[in-house]
């Protein structure tokens, strides 16, 4: 499968550093039928947690946030890759944005076991078009 680069929206939130927190977030939006298309958690202190949420419909996230009371931040814009796990699949991507002089400032990237790879990349806002551009989104 080639790669497949996409435009994402994220929301980030913040929950207590608690055991079943994220689990209670994740199931309320699942039971309002919101889809993900990526999820990541980290640390911001010793007793919070932030959330980024990749919906596969923004709208729908901020309506599912609206009606569950959920304070959200966002959107903001990254990209998703997702294609076969090659060696050195994520360097190709990485020098289309070198040459395209944009800075990748995050990322989080993961393999599925089976041949296949998803990668999520933060760059900033004012670099956003020109990642896209260099990206071929």
């Amino acid at each position: 499968m080639p790669d497949v680069i996409r435009r994402v929206d994220y929301f980030n939130t913040t929950i207590r550093d608690q055991p079943g927190e994220s689990y209670k977030l994740l199931s309320q939006l699942a039971d309002m039928g919101l889809n993900l298309v990526a999820f990541t958690a980290i640390p911001i202190g010793p007793n919070q947690t932030q959330l980024t949420l990749f919906p596969a419909d923004s709208g729908a996230m901020e309506a599912a946030a609206q009606r569950a009371g959920m304070r959200l931040d966002g959107p903001h814009s990254a990209f998703l890759v997702q294609g076969d796990d090659k060696l050195g699949a994520l360097a190709e991507i990485h020098e289309r944005l070198f040459d395209a002089d944009v800075n990748i400032y995050a990322s989080n990237g993961v393999t599925d076991g089976r041949g296949t790879f998803g990668y999520l990349i933060y760059v900033r806002p004012e670099q956003y078009d020109r990642a896209a551009s260099a990206l071929g989104v």
